[in-house]
């Protein structure tokens, strides 16, 4: 099978505080009728609050041996950004990044530092992973 240029997911609504693996390399089926990659080339992460206050909203990427997605881990986050309300944020690297068998993508909301306003607690956060698979 060759390179799948697809999207990678449909488009994942995260609500209020909450750390969730959106994709695991070898496990989820991506969308467009592709299945189950064994490897997967991220282009870019579009992230878009629709809640009434702002949040923050982090990517992580896990290696294979990390099994516990529960809390965010800084040692494996690649963005984190303060999102207003209707606001939208592309994470968009130079080159893609390539995940393996078993990584993970793994996003999380929470609220913002003090004196940023809001609590992240009525937040809704749009993710919609792209790139490729192969």
């Amino acid at each position: 099978m060759g390179l799948q240029r697809t999207k990678l997911l449909g488009i994942q609504a995260i609500t209020g505080v909450n750390t969730v693996g959106i994709l695991t390399v070898g496990v989820t089926e991506t969308a467009g009728g592709v299945g189950i990659a064994s490897t997967t080339f991220v282009r870019g992460v579009v992230m878009h609050n629709t809640g009434l206050a702002t949040c923050t909203s982090s990517l992580y990427v896990y290696p294979s041996d990390v099994s516990d997605v529960s809390v965010g881990q800084t040692a494996y986050r690649l963005a984190r950004v303060n999102l207003a309300s209707n606001e939208t944020f592309f994470f968009e690297p130079n080159y893609p990044i390539v995940l393996t068998d078993r990584e993970k993508i793994i996003v999380e909301v929470t609220s913002p530092a003090i004196g940023e306003g809001g609590s992240g607690i009525g937040s809704a956060v749009n993710y919609q992973v792209l790139g490729d698979t192969f």
